[in-house]
């Protein structure tokens, strides 16, 4: 991990992580953070995840950063974990530890950009998939492009839905009664769907979205930032005791003992992976 000292500026963030899964562009108190090296890299791999996990650890010295911004390299937003990682992390270790230790990582992604001093908002367009869309609703304001498609496919797939302990998450934002049909029938859902359930706060064109995005990064920026880290932190806060019983510790676990009796002919292996 490169540590972003005090001074950086955009030159040496690009030098800190020239080599990265992740692009990453400081302007001044704001971080954007593009998923991907290149726009042909749309699923979460434990590269990106490695990378995500060190640009969040760095920000706790950082506290001139202000706004994380968060969004995709290329046609869509993410298109959700690279399942074939899984594959690979089992047939070299059977016992499921290696797979346990990739879930626990995506876990600790979300969790870091959950608590992060700054205020993130997620930039959606495109397809927005699974583990994309558990990411992205860590943040604390997501405005999508009206072309934006949503998908819970993990159940479709033959696969429970853990991934960085998303569920909690989902439902304080949504509701239960809507996680529960769309992550159970995997139904595919536009923007305006998305910000009928509070998964989207703003939704525009494709090209007024960096303008909807700039709208509130301004007076986010104007605000005492201490009123801002204690609110965000009390709004957690609550949202957090309202999930009374939180079982995101156990999806590393629940998904490698899944996968690992699919493996060994137990059960039937997921299907091949579904992108849209």
């Amino acid at each position: 991990m490169t540590d972003i000292p005090a001074t950086a500026g955009p030159a040496d963030l690009h030098r800190a992580f020239a080599t990265t899964a992740i692009q990453t562009d400081l302007d001044g108190p704001v971080l954007r953070i593009r998923l991907g090296a290149t726009p042909e890299d749309n699923t979460f791999t434990v590269a990106l995840l490695d990378d995500l996990l060190a640009v969040l650890h760095a920000l706790h010295d950082r506290p001139d950063v202000r706004v994380l911004l968060l969004t995709g390299a290329g046609a869509d937003f993410n298109l959700g974990a690279e399942r074939t990682e899984f594959q690979t992390a089992l047939a070299h270790d059977p016992t499921g530890t290696a797979l346990r230790r990739m879930n626990d990582k995506a876990l600790r992604v979300c969790e870091a950009l959950e608590n992060t001093h700054a205020i993130t908002i997620a930039r959606l367009h495109g397809r927005v998939i699974g583990a994309g869309l558990a990411l992205a609703s860590h943040c604390d304001l997501r405005a999508g492009a009206d072309d934006c498609r949503f998908r819970m496919p993990e159940v479709a797939l033959g696969l429970p839905p853990a991934w960085g302990g998303a569920m909690g998450r989902l439902i304080a934002e949504a509701g239960v009664s809507h996680i529960r049909e769309l992550m159970l029938t995997g139904e595919n859902f536009d923007a305006a769907t998305a910000q009928r359930l509070g998964l989207l706060h703003k939704v525009a064109p494709r090209d007024g979205l960096d303008a909807a995005v700039d709208s509130w990064i301004r007076p986010l920026l104007r605000r005492a930032p201490e009123a801002l880290v204690l609110t965000k932190r009390m709004l957690n806060g609550y949202a957090r005791a309202a999930r009374t019983a939180e079982v995101g510790l156990l999806d590393a676990h629940l998904l490698s003992a899944h996968l690992g009796l699919a493996q060994n002919g137990q059960s039937a292996p997921p299907p091949a992976p579904v992108r849209s």
